[in-house]
């Protein structure tokens, strides 16, 4: 069984976005994978995922509502086959923390190129929610599938 762990700085928006659509995949196509999410940060520790990443995640089918943002750990490093950071700053994070280099992947990597998952909180409004969805979800297939 693989083991992935999806990275982004709260844990409330991107990476349990990132772990919901994993499990809806998985589930669907019947994968022998085990996937998580946390945050670099803290701030968020034991809370929800942010309103509109349930909206977005319910309005796909894929409902996140029990999930609850948690920080990394250095147990987490060594427990996860792969860990998937959602933009470079996770990354530069997660190196710093001693992640070894042949474990740590942008999610980007998977159909866009590298790029950053961008924090939706930087956009105007909920579309900012579903672009984000959109490219998590494309990223997470090519990641599975």
């Amino acid at each position: 069984m693989q083991t992935i762990l999806f990275v982004c700085l709260g844990n409330i928006c991107r990476s349990p976005l990132a772990e919901g659509i994993a499990r809806h995949y998985i589930e669907a196509n019947k994968l022998d994978v085990t996937v998580d999410s946390c945050g670099t940060g803290s701030w968020h520790i034991g809370e929800p995922p942010c309103e509109n990443s349930i909206k977005v995640a319910k309005m796909h089918g894929i409902d996140i509502s029990m999930l609850r943002a948690r920080q990394i750990t250095l147990e987490d490093l060594a427990a996860f086959d792969l860990i998937i950071a959602l933009d470079s700053s996770n990354i530069a994070s997660l190196l710093q923390m001693g992640c070894p280099a042949s474990k740590l992947k942008k999610l980007g990597e998977y159909g866009y190129n590298g790029e950053d998952v961008p924090d939706p909180y930087f956009f105007d409004g909920f579309e900012g929610f579903e672009y984000v969805y959109k490219m998590i979800d494309e990223c997470v297939k090519e990641l599975l599938l």
